[in-house]
């Protein structure tokens, strides 16, 4: 390993500087840092890097960093603050963390085959009413080293450590919290037609796999599609599901996900950050949730702009969903190349209903206070002809909800006493014996409310 040796004075000049040029107003703090690091450190060279990726470059074990306490007498060697964060959902049971930010600090820092002296400082310096300056300095006897160093760290940086990107109020962050969602997310739960879930899987992954194919025929290697229908029919978790299957491939494809366009610059700023962030990190996956939300009249040309690619959009496939295709401008829903496929989510067919139902009694197989035999998904699928895969959801979280609420005996009490026979709630005989089920009592009363809301949500329009 390459090795850096400098001298170790009684007083750290750097140090005294840093704290000197604190006490008073500050013009650039990186100028008086550079002078004091050229003036201490002779015979290294100095390079800046901005930022801090180098602290985090090594704290997440890429790298190795060991405070260095120099600084002499009636001077700190660091400024550290500690700060509290609390828990992203309290109902966890986590009591937060501490976090620590570093304002002032000087490591031995190493990498590869080469040893560094690094001081991390932070400054508020400028003319704007509150300018903040995170640089790193390093000291090295090989610039080249140092740039590999900067250059490994901003990858490091930009790359995505299971999170996922998302654009809100006029920034892109990472979220570690949509990542375990969609991670959670899967193509078994995604109840559709088996023709169509085949289709929406094949134009991903074709597209992914087809570079090669589009440049042959000369055509831009972009692809855009719609999700419409109903609310509640499997837009969103397809669009999860699929996000899982694009993480998981041997390359994953990132994906980049649009919140809202609303921003301090206004929205064209912000459509004009989202497609330079895909245009950087393509191939990905653009998706915009809502469409006819988020790109409102005002914005619709510089919109289509970006879409159609004046700066070339390779690689780049945009997914946008809504439950009104109606609202969207033509030049979005109607026009080739820009959305070029548009897939219908429908309220779900007997068959599919009969499907959901199977699958919560996957769900509930290890239930033993709940029976759910096969006869079942048939009588549930017939009682909820017009729901959405939303509402019967619902009808399922309720009644068993209901169930562990009122206790088991209850519910078999009003079993027997609606008796033998009971007319379920279309009018139609349930089969002999599930008037006994729990589960199939409380379903009826939830599916009986849900569609009088229905109905009179209907009225009411």
């Amino acid at each position: 390993m390459q090795s850096i040796t400098a001298p170790t004075p009684a007083v750290d000049e750097t140090t005294r500087q840093f704290f000197a040029h604190s006490s008073g107003q500050r013009i650039s703090t990186d100028a008086i840092i550079v002078q004091a690091l050229t003036e201490q450190y002779p015979s290294l060279s100095l390079v800046i890097a901005a930022g801090f990726n180098l602290l985090g470059f090594a704290s997440a074990g890429h790298a190795t960093m060991t405070a260095i306490d120099s600084a002499g007498p009636g001077l700190p060697s660091s400024i550290i603050w500690t700060g509290y964060l609390p828990p992203a959902r309290r109902i966890d049971g986590s009591t937060g963390t501490l976090v620590q930010q570093v304002e002032f600090a000087k490591f031995l820092y190493k990498w590869s085959d080469a040893e560094f002296i690094v001081y991390a400082a932070s400054g508020r310096d400028g003319s704007e009413a509150y300018p903040q300056l995170r640089h790193c300095y390093i000291l090295t006897s090989d610039t080249h080293k140092a740039d590999a160093l900067i250059l490994a760290a901003g990858q490091w940086a930009n790359q995505l450590h299971d999170e996922i990107w998302v654009f809100d109020s006029g920034y892109w962050d990472k979220s570690a919290e949509l990542f375990q969602s969609v991670k959670r997310a899967s193509w078994d739960a995604v109840i559709l037609d088996e023709g169509m879930k085949k289709t929406l899987i094949n134009d991903h992954l074709s597209f992914f796999d087809s570079r090669d194919t589009y440049a042959h025929l000369k055509v831009p290697w972009k692809r855009g599609i719609i999700y419409y229908g109903p609310p509640g029919n499997g837009k969103t978790i397809s669009i999860k599901a699929m996000m899982h299957m694009l993480y998981d491939r041997a390359d994953p494809v990132p994906a980049l996900y649009v919140r809202t366009l609303a921003s301090f610059a206004g929205p064209e700023r912000s459509i004009n950050q989202i497609f330079t962030k895909a245009r950087q990190l393509a191939p990905c996956y653009l998706i915009f949730e809502d469409l006819d939300s988020i790109v409102s009249d005002d914005v619709r040309s510089y919109f289509l702009n970006e879409v159609d690619g004046l700066k070339g959009n390779d690689g780049i496939f945009m997914i946008g969903s809504t439950n009104h295709l109606d609202r969207l401008d033509p030049g979005i829903s109607k026009r080739p190349s820009r959305f070029d496929r548009k897939y219908y989510f429908s309220d779900p067919d007997v068959e599919q209903r009969i499907a959901y139902c199977h699958f919560w009694q996957r769900k509930l197989a290890d239930n033993k206070d709940v029976e759910f035999p096969d006869r079942l998904c048939k009588d549930i699928a017939d009682i909820t002809d017009g729901f959405s895969f939303a509402y019967m959801q619902e009808a399922f979280v309720a009644a068993l909800l209901a169930i562990a609420n009122s206790g088991a005996e209850d519910a078999a009490l009003a079993a027997s006493v609606l008796g033998d026979g009971w007319v379920g709630v279309d009018g139609r005989d349930s089969e002999d014996g599930d008037d006994e089920l729990i589960l199939w009592v409380e379903i009826q009363k939830q599916v009986a409310i849900l569609r009088e809301g229905m109905e009179n949500e209907g009225r009411s329009q």
